[in-house]
């Protein structure tokens, strides 16, 4: 049995006042409709068709692959919105499951699950429902004395005793595709001049057919986005559902409400977040390390046993055992081998800090490549900018010794075991084990033991 997906993206999102389309906003790094298009593919194991309005051309731009994109010319309704895919899908498939883009919460295996008793129930359609308190605005669904689904009414539409029932239409339903594009055609014209899905609902019943229903276990999927409070609303459920995640997988946090973890992250167990921990993009943290408080990694890996307290890390690699803070910044291309201090106000950008160094406060090393077991005392800068408007490297030995205050004018190069003095301004080679002083910095002598 085969089953597409087809996604309801066509809605102006007025609500939001943004020029970026609703469903463009991003919801824990993501773009609210990448969540309903993973959904979509997990559960149908193929890609979504995407239906578009307006505002087609700016979210095709941001879907190059995975999608195929249907456009609605006139905003008539949902009806009227699935009706487009129809040229496209009509004979393609046994079901369609029909989703709205701004339910980013639904989850793989609730749509499966639909999927499936649609299948074993043999009726027209079934539909995603959940029960509770907060109505959030979605229509009711109506049954029977046998408690037969009759229709769906729209929380404007219904009466006071139909406002009572507390079983809320979810707006996603699976259709058997042969009824569904029969019946899609002759849906009747609402008085605002549109198309309503719910309409098909009351349609199937009428006819005498089975309309099965599938009562969703976490209201929280239902979370439906059409305003910044309820993006708000999607992006806290969400990340809790991630946090719980790792805390089962054994990642300590001790205040989830304040962790934020990108679903692309992966973590290690015995790794503790501490409050206000950011992890972004594709990071990988290992095992057994400290992050936060304050702190933000994004894109970047980290090894085991690392600690970063109230730090920005992107784009960069730590080996095991290092530690970064606080009030440190690595910029993309910063590499520290196992070991690598870097402690508070330091900077380190396209450069690998060999294993052992120890880099304390206030420099920055840029383009650089240091070697194992140097000290690079405070106030040490890499100037790699040159009056040619080329980027230099600056290259030091492993234990050599950075005076503080030493600004190291690339091309450069401080070799094995040499040191400069503090305030040196080094604007030529540093042999080994030699020590260079002075403005610009000359070599005075040869280090004990050379």
């Amino acid at each position: 049995m085969r089953c597409e997906s087809v996604i309801l993206a066509a809605g102006l999102g007025t609500r939001m006042r943004s020029r970026l389309p609703k469903v463009l906003h991003p919801l824990l790094g993501r773009p609210v409709l990448e969540w309903t298009v993973a959904a979509c593919r997990e559960a149908t194991g193929r890609p979504p068709y995407v239906v578009v309005g307006a505002q087609a051309e700016e979210i095709r731009g941001r879907f190059k692959a995975g999608v195929e994109f249907v456009v609605q010319a006139e905003p008539l309704g949902t009806g009227h919105a699935l009706l487009q895919a129809s040229e496209a899908l009509r004979g393609q498939a046994d079901f369609i499951l029909a989703v709205g883009a701004d339910m980013p919460l639904l989850q793989g295996e609730t749509l499966r699950r639909l999927i499936g008793l649609q299948t074993s129930s043999g009726g027209p359609l079934t539909l995603l429902s959940h029960a509770g308190r907060d109505a959030r605005g979605f229509g009711r669904v109506v049954r029977d004395a046998g408690g037969r689904i009759e229709r769906v009414v729209e929380e404007a539409h219904a009466t006071s005793a139909e406002r009572a029932i507390q079983e809320y239409n979810a707006s996603v339903y699976c259709f058997r595709s042969d009824w569904l594009w029969d019946h899609i055609a002759r849906l009747p014209l609402s008085p605002k001049g549109e198309y309503y899905l719910t309409d098909l609902v009351e349609i199937a019943a009428s006819e005498g057919g089975v309309v099965a229903g599938l009562q969703a276990d976490d209201p929280d999927e239902l979370i439906g986005v059409n305003t910044r409070e309820h993006l708000a609303e999607a992006e806290a459920a969400l990340r809790a559902r991630v946090n719980r995640k790792w805390m089962r997988a054994g990642v300590s946090m001790a205040d989830p409400a304040t962790t934020y973890i990108g679903p692309d992250v992966e973590i290690g167990p015995d790794t503790s977040l501490l409050p206000n921990t950011h992890l972004w993009g594709k990071s990988v943290v290992g095992r057994e390390c400290r992050i936060g408080p304050n702190a933000v990694v994004r894109d970047s890996r980290v090894g085991d046993r690392c600690a970063i307290i109230a730090s920005v890390i992107e784009g960069s690699i730590l080996e095991d055992d290092s530690d970064v803070g606080p009030f440190s910044h690595l910029r993309p291309g910063a590499h520290l081998m196992q070991g690598v201090h870097v402690g508070n106000f330091g900077e380190i950008k396209n450069s690998t800090l060999g294993p052992g160094t120890k880099m304390g406060h206030f420099s920055y090393i840029g383009d650089a490549t240091i070697g194992e077991d140097v000290n690079i005392g405070a106030g040490t800068i890499t100037c790699n900018f040159g009056r040619d408007g080329v980027k230099h490297r600056t290259e030091v030995g492993a234990e050599a010794f950075i005076g503080s205050d030493s600004m190291l004018v690339a091309p450069v190069k401080v070799g094995k075991g040499a040191a400069t003095g503090a305030g040196s301004v080094v604007t030529r080679d540093v042999p080994d084990d030699s020590l260079a002083v002075g403005m610009p910095a000359r070599v005075i002598r040869k280090l004990k033991g050379a």
